[in-house]
């Protein structure tokens, strides 16, 4: 396969993929706006930050498969892969130790004021008696917004601080998620409002995109407490910064951010913002994910998925459905011989049958197989009969879908 790598992986993952006979093209300096020109004849495209677009999508000739060598996925225009067949998949949860414990490390540095005494001890200064004004951690609350991998690493670590932790609760979580929050000691409160209302600290770690865009506005912070801190290492345009440093000057709100709004395209560059510069804040470079255990991490999981792609599998893949499709399911158990399917979707086609989702698994043996097939469209018993005729059918089972 040719696999176009539009965003530096560590050279020794990407020979791994040049032993197993691919062609690697590393093209790190490439921006969103260079792929649409770039892309040419690649199978697979694997991003970290580098935005793909519905014209980068349009303009590949052999794309099947986008890879996010990270979690999210807000760069990529899914749909338009979605409606090319383009799958893409991403690496979730590999770096979410990293980023967990950059965010402790920014509360810390709040409260213990490590930027600024730094600051003047480089500058020579020595002033004790300002610095030695901290809160602590212990007893105190920590709201979390989003409990997915990574808030649940720092609602673990801040345990560890002997903090209280509370997050929203609600109906819809997977089990495996709630039994993580019980066994890591979350308090559950019913809305936002008991949360903020209750936390000394809030720390958000929600995905970007539209749904989250200004989740942390005015409102959301009248309902801080005066005095409380907010992290964010999630995304920049989860909060309104300028309802941010509004807050900062009427309520005293603490902020440690590792991500901000027009943040530079390029690793290195000139950046102005009253938010990164007010003293009442802490910030970062968005390098949340960037110790060496989590690239590496990130690393092994792209290839990971890659190699799965190539084998007829999927990992992680965000732009497929998911649940059942289609009005009905046909079940066939059937002898393992050559042609059986191609007669039974011969006999869907004449009967303008559409198949939506289709799996066929073969028993130990070899002798017997079951497929499975969702089809949208009336399945008449006529239909039902005919394939049960068709020659090394066993049975067939149809089952139809309440909608």
């Amino acid at each position: 396969m040719k696999i176009l790598f539009a965003d530096a992986l560590p050279e020794a993952f990407v020979d791994s993929l040049r032993e197993r006979g691919d062609n690697c093209v590393v093209r790190p300096e490439l921006a969103g706006s260079d792929l649409p020109n770039a892309i040419e004849d690649a199978d697979v495209l694997v991003v970290r930050s580098t935005e793909v677009t519905a014209d980068t999508i349009n303009q590949a000739r052999n794309l099947g498969l986008v890879v996010r060598s990270g979690a999210g996925t807000n760069t990529i225009d899914c749909q338009a892969a979605a409606d090319a067949g383009v799958y893409v998949c991403n690496v979730p949860g590999t770096n979410a130790v990293a980023v967990a414990e950059l965010t402790l490390g920014l509360l810390l540095a709040i409260d213990r004021h490590i930027a600024d005494a730094t600051g003047d001890l480089r500058n020579g200064l020595w002033n004790k008696k300002a610095y030695s004004r901290a809160e602590g951690l212990l007893g105190r609350t920590m709201g979390i917004v989003g409990v997915g991998e990574i808030g649940l690493a720092v609602a673990e670590r801040a345990r560890c601080f002997g903090m209280a932790v509370v997050a929203v609760r609600k109906a819809d979580r997977h089990p495996d998620t709630e039994a993580r929050i019980r066994s890591t000691g979350i308090r559950l409160v019913d809305n936002l409002s008991d949360l903020l209302s209750e936390s000394d600290v809030v720390s958000v770690h929600v995905p970007g995109g539209p749904g989250t865009e200004g989740l942390v506005d005015a409102d959301f912070l009248a309902g801080m407490r005066p005095g409380s801190v907010l992290l964010n290492t999630s995304r920049g345009e989860v909060v309104d910064e300028t309802a941010l440093l509004a807050a900062i000057d009427e309520k005293g709100i603490r902020a440690g951010l590792d991500v901000f709004c027009g943040e530079p395209d390029e690793g290195t560059g000139e950046f102005s913002s009253k938010l990164a510069s007010n003293p009442n804040v802490v910030g970062t470079h968005h390098v949340g994910a960037s110790t060496q255990q989590a690239q590496d991490a990130t690393s092994a999981g792209t290839i990971e998925v890659i190699e799965a792609y190539r084998s007829g599998d999927l990992l992680n893949c965000v732009n497929v459905v998911h649940t059942r499709l289609g009005t009905s399911t046909i079940t066939i158990r059937h002898y393992d011989r050559v042609g059986v399917l191609a007669a039974v979707f011969e006999d869907l086609r004449k009967s303008e049958i559409n198949v939506q989702t289709m799996q066929n698994k073969v028993f130990e043996g070899e002798t017997a197989a079951v497929a499975v097939i969702d089809v949208s469209g009336e399945v008449p018993e006529s239909l039902t009969d005919r394939l049960a005729r068709l020659e090394h059918v066993i049975r067939v089972r149809v089952t139809h879908h309440d909608r």
